[in-house]
């Protein structure tokens, strides 16, 4: 393969250059010869601090001006979360690669049980500290105490919540995953929701107090997986970025992405899926394109005030994902989602 440079469009927080590095580093191991750098930039959600992203039509801000990189050249593949990307992509542009998922949790935050400051990111202790001191001040969401405070700026996090606990106060939280825990760790909240996969990646597992099981909070979709978008008439870079696909991981994300689109649903409504793989169609570790047999898929849709939740569950053939993912749409809908999703936009 002849020597190439390819330029990654990516943002700029730490999270976003951990994935951009992280794809970075599979090109360098399977294509030494190549020559990769980074091209920084700043999206419309980045700037966009202090409203909450519901008010600002949720769609795209995290994606469109590296798009408009990719169009013009200043970028030849993008990298973001899944859960940022839009279901429709701009003419001539396509997610080519789904990498292989982090966990899809959430994970519940509270302070930590530790009055001595920290010289580190958002307040975590070193490694070689006991574990006294850094006892959580709230041991699990069970735990929280009647009317607590918690930060999320995810519509989805906060109905489901709300819909276990409707005492509970939710309060926006904006701002990149170390300025979130630095704002907990001042005592702004009584807890933050974060996503698991992110804090997870930036080694800052032990802030974790709890990973929320799917039956207090379904997750966003495509959260926990990184995307890479190209343009489609790109053959160098589409065939250069192939490898980076992982099957099971994009045949579940395809089945989520179909249940959003059919609801035609954005940041300003509470949805979530999640889609897992059953049984498998071969033995462990061995790579193939064969797919796995069987595809297992809940959704929900919900009111902002958590009062009202639908949800489903299908099972159907893993080839069969996106069809699940419509299926599925269609059966909360009749449930009596088109309801709460008129409802919505009607605001």
């Amino acid at each position: 393969m002849k020597k190439k440079k390819i330029i990654i469009g990516t943002r700029s927080s730490k999270l976003a250059l951990w994935q951009a590095e992280f794809v970075k580093a599979e090109l360098n191991r399977l294509y030494p010869d190549i020559e990769i750098e980074l091209n920084k930039i700043k999206t419309t959600g980045d700037k966009i601090l202090d409203v909450p992203l519901a008010q600002v039509g949720g769609k795209g801000l995290f994606v469109k001006e590296i798009e408009e990189a990719l169009l013009g050249g200043k970028a030849d593949i993008a990298v973001h979360s899944m859960k940022d990307v839009p279901t429709e992509f701009p003419e001539g542009l396509h997610l080519a690669v789904i990498c292989e998922r982090e966990d899809p949790r959430d994970a519940f935050i509270s302070g930590i049980q530790d009055s001595r400051p920290s010289p580190h990111a958002g307040g975590f202790a070193e490694e070689n500290e006991s574990p006294e001191a850094t006892r959580f001040k709230i041991q699990d969401f069970s735990s929280l105490p009647k009317g607590a405070k918690i930060g999320t700026s995810s519509l989805r996090r906060a109905c489901q919540l709300l819909s276990l606990r409707p005492d509970l106060k939710i309060e926006q939280l904006r701002g990149n995953l170390e300025t979130r825990l630095r704002k907990l760790d001042e005592a702004l909240f009584d807890a933050i929701i974060l996503a698991a996969a992110g804090v997870k990646r930036l080694g800052l597992e032990k802030r974790i107090t709890e990973i929320l099981p799917f039956e207090i909070s379904l997750p966003a979709i495509g959260q926990g997986a990184v995307g890479i978008e190209c343009r489609i008439d790109d053959e160098f870079i589409n065939k250069v970025i192939a490898p980076l696909n992982h099957l099971e991981t994009a045949v579940c994300v395809k089945a989520e992405r179909a249940f959003l689109k059919k609801l035609e649903g954005g940041c300003q409504v509470p949805i979530a899926a999640h889609a897992r793989i059953g049984q498998r169609a071969r033995s462990a570790g061995q790579k193939t394109n064969i797919y796995p047999s069987s595809l297992v898929l809940d959704g929900l849709v919900g009111s902002i005030t958590g009062d009202r939740i639908i949800k489903g569950h299908i099972e159907g053939k893993a080839e069969d994902a996106e069809q699940l993912g419509v299926a599925l749409a269609e059966d909360v809908l009749s449930q009596g989602a088109k309801e709460i999703l008129d409802e919505v936009y009607g605001r």
